[in-house]
């Protein structure tokens, strides 16, 4: 790897920060929800244009959950239910 790239994450906090690793998933600012980098409904957001300017790139799940976002239902089914269950619509 090159000693000099760095990445741009969000870290529990919310905070922006340099990382010497790459984030392992991806989110969208103006939703607050993460999911994998792969995800098939982020990747068709992207393609249709906006939503680059809202994305955002944590390195574990953890620092998503903890910097106030959710799981993406489609490509994080299961992290999605645990989240769902654990935050009902009132």
């Amino acid at each position: 790897m090159d000693a000099d790239k760095r990445w741009v994450l969000l870290d529990a906090r919310g905070q922006r920060f340099l990382s010497e690793r790459p984030g392992t998933l991806g989110g969208h600012r103006g939703s607050r929800i993460y999911g994998r980098l792969d995800c098939p409904a982020a990747l068709r957001a992207i393609a249709r244009g906006g939503y680059v300017t809202q994305r955002v790139f944590f390195l574990d799940a953890a620092s998503a959950r903890a910097a106030g976002y959710r799981p993406c239902a489609r490509c994080l089914p299961q992290a999605y239910t645990a989240w769902r269950t654990s935050h009902p619509t009132p």
